[in-house]
Order: structure tokens, then C-alpha cells, then sequence
């Protein structure tokens, strides 16, 4: 809903009222603290996303997708995006997308699959349902005409913040068994200074945030440490940005803006 106010650019082909039409009907919650860096999070994200369709990458994964508008907003000819979410999150989303693009619409789904759901929306995304503790991001990218061979431009916007540690890795392990050479991915770090308790950090934020209950945060770590997290994984940095060089106002130091890229 506050992202739905920011003034963002969109491509020819693009719907810049996306967001808009994502949120209809939701609760409205004032963002104060967080505007800021959501503001500097969305152009960063947004500038990758323009760069690679410029670059002719034709995949774009959005991991924890949410109500995310960038296929909608950045539709290109040729370019296919990819959401991965939560199945509750994902069904009720792709209901939204279906009202949206209910002139050209052509849903395929798999309700008796076993696995994680499948699912497709002509000139939108392609929506996958998948739990992040438990499935392995390539193995649902596999069955969804992702292909692995290609180069993609992965989004990992507000994401790891909620997953532990180990998991961080595996799912960015998982991703990179995705990623052909050229692949980028693009991340976003929740930090803290050198010299605190990330446990003692954790636990003052989350007593701070009203859905913290439901979905705690669980990883706020030094610069130095989230980056050897990213090599753990089988990524290299290629740049840093701190939100609040982005200019929108944001505090220094809490928050990181990174691409990374295969590291072999």
C-alpha cells in the first residue's frame, strides 16, 4: 500500500498502476519508520530489473513475491517472471491477478500435485507456491519452464531477513543450481554495526514490530557476516550499497543493497 504512493517508472508495455490494483481492498497501514528505506529498496530493485531486460536477460525470479507488481509493471516482450511465495500468500494473489487480467487471462494449475503448486498467468507472472524452510527453490523453478541453462536476475527483496541462517544458505545454494553464468542476484541485508549481539539485536527489533509474533525476524547480522553467508552459498558480492546512499532519507547502517553473482 505505501509503495503503491512512491512515483516509480514502469516499461511501454507495463501497467504503472500495478500495485494499486494488487492492494485493492487491504487494510491501509502507515509505514513511518520503514518508508524510507522501503522507498530506496524499491528504485534500487526496480533499477535491476530495467537493467537486465535492457541486457536481453529474459528470466526474472522474484523469491518471496508477496504482492510484488514488477511483472505487471515491467512487462516486456519476450521476458518471463517467475514469484515464489508462501502457498496461502501465492492463492490469494494469483485470485487478484486473475481479476486483473481476466481480459487475456489463461490459468494452468495442478491442484492435485503433491508437491508445490504450479501455476500460470498469460502476460503475468508465473506464480509457484513453495515453503523456503522446507523445498528446494531449483527443484520448483525446474518443473515451471524455468530454464536453468539461461541466464535469470534473481530478487531477494525483504526475504532473508525472516530465514535462519542455515536456511539462508541452502535456499541461495538452491538458487544458484538455477542460475547460469551470467546469472545476478540482487539482495537486500538486514545489518547491524560491528561489535553488537545479533541475538540481543533480534530480539529489540522484533519487540518493536506487531507481526512479529506470526513472523519473526531472524537474521540481522554485521556486513561481514552476511557476506560470508553469501560465499557459503556459492555467491560473490559484486556491489554494496547502503539504503541511505540511495538518497530517500533512510537511516545508515540497517540496511544493505547487494548483487552477487556465481562465484565459478
Amino acid at each position: 500500500m505505501t509503495r503503491a504512493e512512491f512515483d516509480r517508472p514502469h516499461s511501454a508495455d507495463g501497467d504503472p498502476d500495478a500495485q494499486r490494483k494488487l492492494c485493492a481492498g487491504m487494510r491501509s497501514v502507515v509505514l513511518t519508520d520503514m518508508r524510507a528505506s522501503l522507498a530506496a529498496r524499491t528504485s534500487f530493485f526496480d533499477q535491476q530489473v530495467m537493467t537486465a531486460i535492457s541486457a536481453g536477460v529474459a528470466q526474472i525470479v522474484v523469491l518471496g513475491a508477496g504482492y510484488d507488481d514488477r511483472a505487471l509493471r515491467f512487462r516486456a516482450p519476450g521476458v518471463t517472471f517467475f514469484e515464489i511465495d508462501h502457498p496461502s500468500t501465492q492463492a490469494d494473489k494469483l485470485a487478484r491477478l486473475t481479476a486483473i487480467l481476466a481480459d487475456d487471462a489463461v490459468l494452468r494449475s495442478d491442484p492435485a500435485s503433491a508437491g508445490p503448486v504450479r501455476s500460470g498467468l498469460a502476460r503475468g507472472p508465473v506464480p509457484l507456491a513453495a515453503d523456503f524452510r522446507h523445498d528446494d527453490v531449483a527443484a520448483v523453478l525446474a518443473g515451471s519452464g524455468h530454464d536453468a541453462a539461461l541466464p535469470s536476475l534473481f530478487l531477494c527483496e525483504g526475504l532473508l531477513v525472516y530465514l535462519d541462517q542455515p536456511t539462508t544458505v541452502r535456499v541461495l545454494a538452491s538458487v544458484l543450481a538455477a542460475a547460469a553464468a551470467g546469472s545476478t542476484l540482487a539482495a537486500s541485508l538486514a545489518v547491524h554495526r560491528d561489535g553488537l549481539d545479533s541475538a540481543r539485536v533480534l530480539e529489540q527489533a522484533n519487540s518493536r514490530r506487531r507481526t512479529a509474533a506470526a513472523e519473526p525476524w531472524l537474521t540481522i547480522l554485521p556486513a561481514r557476516a552476511h557476506a560470508d553467508l553469501l560465499v557459503a552459498a556459492g555467491w560473490r558480492i559484486t556491489r554494496t550499497l547502503d539504503v541511505a546512499d540511495l538518497g530517500t532519507g533512510a537511516d545508515r547502517g540497517r540496511s544493505l543493497l547487494v548483487t552477487a553473482e556465481p562465484a565459478s
